[in-house]
């Protein structure tokens, strides 16, 4: 239980710094970055849309035919790519301050 919340607890400063390392990229204005960053989040955001119901998707949004919304397939995309980054850098901090 001790190393869930110890990685629980890196997961969310990786998180907090992909979340600064974006906003960072939109006040400097590198928004060719962040699409590359949204580019490495679409793939799972498609897998969501595809395997998850349509109706749960209906339901969550309250938006008709959300599974073909592309607004929400881009907030998808990047979630996981912000995900994805905070997932990296929690492996990092894990393995820096408890994996000796």
């Amino acid at each position: 239980m001790r190393v869930v919340l110890q990685f629980s607890a890196c997961f969310a400063l990786g998180l907090l710094v992909a979340l600064l390392l974006l906003l960072g990229l939109m006040f400097l204005g590198q928004f060719g970055l962040i699409d590359g960053l949204l580019l490495t989040g679409k793939p799972l955001a498609q897998l969501a849309l595809w395997a998850l119901p349509e109706a749960f998707w209906n339901d969550l949004t309250g938006v008709a035919d959300a599974g073909h919304n592309q607004s929400l397939a881009s907030f998808l995309a990047l979630c996981s790519a912000l995900g994805q980054c905070a997932l990296l850098l929690a492996l990092g901090f894990f393995r820096l301050w408890y994996r000796r």
